[in-house]
């Protein structure tokens, strides 16, 4: 039973580490932009908008509906940039091993 006592040890060990790298990539932040840049957000790595940064020469009402559709494809695009963060991240506490999405 002590290598069940030992997997039990390394399994508590490696969680801790986790719990640690998801509070430290929460404060972590990535940028993307669409348009050309016209278009930023940033978002964190607990996947929260943190800003959004728009040209203010694209602020045109008759140009609301692209100006729209730029704002969605850089948050998206800020959004896969911070869950790619994470994974690896958490791909060096884990060895590569598979673990269940834990953040969403």
């Amino acid at each position: 039973m002590k290598g069940l006592g030992d997997l039990m040890k390394k399994a508590q060990q490696m969680k801790a580490h986790m719990d640690r790298l998801q509070e430290e990539l929460a404060s972590r932040e990535v940028e993307a932009g669409a348009g050309g840049g016209i278009v930023t957000v940033r978002v964190t790595g607990a996947q929260e908008v943190v800003s959004i940064e728009i040209d203010p020469s694209v602020i045109d009402p008759e140009e609301k509906e692209m100006l729209q559709d730029l704002v969605q494809a850089a948050v998206n695009e800020a959004l896969r940039k911070s869950k790619e963060m994470m994974q690896e991240e958490m791909g060096k506490i884990t060895g590569g091993l598979p673990v269940p999405d834990i953040f969403g």
